[in-house]
């Protein structure tokens, strides 16, 4: 784990060609439009363009790539359902060679009905690869290594978005109007032709769903898969965030080169400054979110990225106007105010990593991978709904309400406070994560051994552990990808504060016999129903933190809760765990502390960032797990450390 980089999926054919293909097609996609956008300015300049002529072009462009996301959305997603996933994208790679072709054409024959229309089928080709770019994802990555993929993926396509952008826009600057034609035709060919070779090297990823029938009625199918969207609560609010980062991402983006004309003072150059300022700040924020989160599908970073993004936008928005005009980079850089602008950008950026990373991970992890594909597509249908709302409200808000850029900017910014808030009051396990992530990496640093391995990836199974503090379901919840309900002493559940975290944990409050045989028997009987479902259940068997920092005997509950699943004909998997280091830690008992004092709830802190273990043992089957089995295989994991 210690030693483990997410940079190391790019040395692996299960990942880098896959990679390097969806990068460069974002790449080719942003040279070929704005390339469009410098012949339109090359035309203009010779005639053979009115200014009026020019801005219908220039605005029609965008509608006519989005449109084919509405239209085709749910027939992409059935497809990259039923289809071997490498094969597709070979498909739709193959399509992008000869919709390239098309636009040399359009190109060399200065033709913008010819330009549309490819462009058009430019926007159909990126609607077939939408489903299977994060579809793909949970097929060739390991749960531990979904963060990380996905952070790689955000930072390749925003890279390459920029880059595409600036390639494109220098094409008729560098070649001039005369072979300006030519060097646009030659180079989106070639790039076409870069990414089909590339995707030959992608290994085959089966088919998840192959004898799934085809819908061909766009309307009742995407209907139908935007309900499949949002059949769990936790995807749909994700969906929704995703949405609501290209709705944020559309309204900034679409305003910078005016904002940067009008408000900072610049030429065009600063513009293309400003959004590669934006573009890396994605790009730094969606690789550290694998730090962060220590290879776990950690949502908990969702709120620190909407609160970030929320803040950098309003700081950004009340930023003063530069007086001075017709400013390069150095000139601007120079001026005062200049350099809080620059971090604004590059907030927003960062923190919309922290935002979207988490929720396409949530995404792929919580979904059927038989209905994964459809789900994506239902997104998409989705952000292209946001991304239409985005362009149409900036219009309005400054065309008929005379609105200027800084206010909207920070209506955006205002809106999206409201929104995460929402989103976190409708599904509070966001914030919940929030909080313990908050405690866990503030009090702890982590390090993580066999989780990947032995902790099952879907299916039901119980974890048995040490019982060393307050904070072990936290931590435990912390180093696990999958969602855990937790079996705890009734009076630890009922701290303050910490009980609004468990119980929106949907934790499992118990006592003793004596105390509450009702209580008992209602966690016996949840316990029972939630490995019916599928889920992942986790119990101390000593019934109690540890008084002296060593393993008590383990409880025969562990054994009633086997029986009672064995009797309904289920046999569970038991993967006994081990917290090492977190005797004397914050929130564990003292030894010698008188009971009840301050001491024994460690209020005082004994170890402040303590380096804890978290180790996870192989599987016992649960049909001859005992309670002195599984204490012997904790106590072997802990080993010496207490």
């Amino acid at each position: 784990m210690s030693g483990h980089s997410q940079f190391d999926l790019l040395k692996q054919r299960r990942f880098l060609p896959y990679f390097t293909v969806q990068a460069l097609g974002a790449f080719n996609d942003n040279v070929f439009r704005q390339a469009i956008i410098g012949l339109l300015g090359v035309m203009a300049a010779a005639g053979l363009l009115d200014e009026t002529t020019r801005g219908t072009y220039t605005q029609l462009a965008p509608a006519v790539f989005i449109l084919p996301y509405f239209l085709f959305s749910s027939i992409a997603g059935q497809f990259a359902e039923r289809t071997e996933k490498s094969k597709l994208i070979r498909i739709t790679t193959a399509m992008e060679i000869a919709i390239m072709s098309l636009a040399a054409v359009g190109f060399l024959l200065q033709n913008m009905v010819v330009l549309l229309v490819a462009l058009f089928a430019t926007g159909v080709q990126s609607t077939l690869f939408g489903p299977v770019k994060y579809s793909i994802l949970p097929s060739v990555l390991k749960p531990e290594e979904l963060t990380g993929g996905n952070g790689l993926v955000e930072m390749g396509t925003s890279i390459a978005v920029l880059l595409g952008m600036l390639f494109g826009g220098l094409i008729f600057t560098v070649a001039g109007p005369e072979h300006g034609p030519m060097a646009a035709a030659i180079a989106v060919i070639l790039l076409a032709i870069a990414g089909n070779l590339l995707s030959r090297a992608i290994p085959a990823v089966p088919a998840p769903a192959p004898d799934l029938k085809i819908q061909w009625n766009p309307i009742p199918e995407s209907i139908a898969i935007l309900k499949l969207a949002r059949k769990q609560l936790a995807v749909r609010n994700s969906i929704l965030g995703v949405s609501w980062f290209w709705f944020t991402g559309t309204v900034l983006t679409g305003n910078l080169p005016v904002y940067a004309e009008t408000h900072l003072g610049g030429t065009p150059t600063l513009y293309v400054f400003a959004l590669a300022v934006f573009s890396i700040g994605v790009g730094v924020g969606s690789l550290l979110c694998e730090k962060l989160s220590a290879r776990t599908v950690e949502i908990g970073l969702v709120p620190l990225g909407a609160i970030g993004m929320s803040a950098c936008i309003v700081h950004l928005a009340l930023a003063p106007a530069i007086a001075a005009k017709g400013l390069d980079v150095s000139g601007f850089i120079s001026q005062p105010g200049a350099w809080r602008v620059v971090l604004d950008l590059a907030g927003i950026g960062l923190f919309s990593g922290f935002f979207v990373v988490p929720l396409f991970a949530l995404i792929q992890s919580r979904s059927p991978r038989e209905e994964l594909s459809r789900v994506i597509a239902g997104m998409n249908i989705q952000n292209a709904v946001f991304i239409v709302a985005a362009a149409l409200g900036g219009v309005a808000l400054q065309q008929f309400l005379g609105w200027s850029i800084p206010q909207v900017f920070l209506a955006l910014g205002i809106a999206s406070i409201l929104v995460a808030a929402w989103i976190f009051s409708i599904v509070p396990e966001f914030l919940m994560r929030f909080l313990s992530w908050l405690l866990v990496r503030g009090l702890y640093r982590l390090k993580l051994h066999g989780i990947e391995k032995n902790v099952p990836d879907e299916g039901a199974a119980l974890l048995v552990c040490n019982h060393v503090s307050f904070m072990d379901a936290l931590v435990l919840a912390a180093s696990i990808p999958r969602p855990v309900r937790f079996v705890m002493y009734y009076k630890i559940f009922n701290i303050p504060v910490m009980r609004w975290i468990f119980k929106t944990a949907k934790a499992i409050p118990i006592a003793g016999a004596r105390e509450n045989p009702e209580l008992m028997q209602r966690a016996f009987d949840e316990v029972d129903a939630v490995l019916a479902e599928g889920e992942l259940v986790c119990i101390f068997p000593e019934g109690a933190l540890t008084k002296d920092g060593n393993i008590a005997p383990f409880k025969s509950g562990v054994e009633r809760i086997l029986q009672r699943a064995a009797a309904r004909g289920q046999v569970v998997q038991v993967v006994p765990m081990a917290l090492r280091n977190m005797w004397g830690s914050m929130w564990s008992r003292r030894a010698n502390a008188k009971k009840g004092s301050a001491l024994d709830r460690m209020r005082v802190p004994r170890r402040l960032r303590a380096h804890v273990d978290v180790v996870a043992g192989e599987p016992v089957d649960g049909g001859i797990a005992t309670a002195e089995l599984l204490e012997a295989k904790v106590r072997e994991l802990r080993g010496d450390a207490a």
